[in-house]
């Protein structure tokens, strides 16, 4: 089975797409939007809760795509768990033959959430990062235990200087790659990626940016409200709403942003939220036309 890590330290752009993953969501539906968009991207990334609710665990989906022969990329965060079980977690995901993951605090729950959930945080992202990289440095009876550490990044518009103190930490920690949130904002992208290359961040990691396959101006204007930190410019909401057929032209888009953002310096790939279409994920790659690491 080809890995993202394997692929991660070649040349040229990856890809990943990232589940869509409802509470209802079932074991079939899960490996049947995998299995569309397996050949065109290098893993299947698996959110955990990225929304606030709960959904199928990321490190059950992950066993049962590696068993699949598809590679996946799950994410652990902070909020929801001690530092017993995430060490737990980290050992279960090294017995499934999990390579890479994505390490992050996670965020706090929003007030009057349903659930009435207490988060935990008994450790910080850095450290979570540096508790995964301790595993990789132990000594195992088998020699292929190594995981492939990333964590999150929100684009932003950092002012000159600005030195990228926290992600720096957590490069020192372990963390080799940077998965942004979705941005379709390539202005603020290139700002944002200047500013990393003079901070020389990238000396430390690749750094994937979040797309999608926009299905209509309502599922930007909902991506907008529920996934912190997207940035949609209303333009683009705009072309979608005005679009005689939105989801086509969603992709079209989509397209057309790898594309741009394919030439800021800096970036190494994308990750596509399938948004529960993945037909349209795998529609967007080949439209882009840009080769990748497969």
């Amino acid at each position: 089975m080809k890995t993202f890590r394997q692929v991660l330290q070649g040349s040229g752009f990856t890809f990943t797409a990232e589940l869509s993953l409802h509470r209802e969501t079932t074991i079939d539906e899960a490996l049947r939007q995998a299995g569309v968009v397996t050949g065109f991207v290098d893993a299947i990334q698996l959110a955990e809760n990225p929304h606030d609710w709960i959904q199928i665990s990321p490190l059950a989906l992950a066993g049962l795509l590696v068993r699949n022969g598809i590679d996946a990329v799950p994410r652990l965060i902070c909020r929801d768990r001690n530092r017993i079980a995430l060490q737990s977690e980290l050992l279960g995901l090294r017995a499934l033959g999990v390579s890479s993951l994505i390490l992050n605090k996670g965020s706090r729950l929003p007030t009057g959430q349903e659930l009435n959930a207490k988060p935990v945080f008994d450790v910080s992202g850095r450290e979570l990062v540096a508790m995964a990289n301790a595993m990789n440095e132990e000594e195992w009876a088998d020699g292929e235990h190594e995981f492939v550490i990333g964590t999150a990044t929100t684009v932003f518009a950092p002012e000159p200087g600005w030195n990228a103190e926290l992600l720096q930490a957590r490069a020192s920690a372990g963390a080799q790659f940077l998965v942004t949130q979705p941005c379709f904002d390539p202005k603020m992208l290139r700002l944002y990626m200047r500013r990393m290359v003079e901070a020389k961040v990238t000396w430390n990691y690749s750094v994937i940016v979040t797309l999608a396959p926009l299905p209509s101006a309502e599922s930007a204007r909902w991506l907008v409200e529920n996934r912190r930190g997207t940035l949609i410019p209303d333009v683009l909401i705009e072309r979608l709403e005005k679009a005689p057929d939105p989801q086509l032209e969603g992709v079209d888009i989509c397209a057309e942003l790898i594309r741009d953002i394919a030439g800021i310096p800096g970036v190494s790939g994308f990750n596509l939220l399938t948004l529960g279409n993945p037909e349209a994920v795998v529609a967007a790659i080949e439209a882009s036309g840009l080769p990748h690491r497969n």
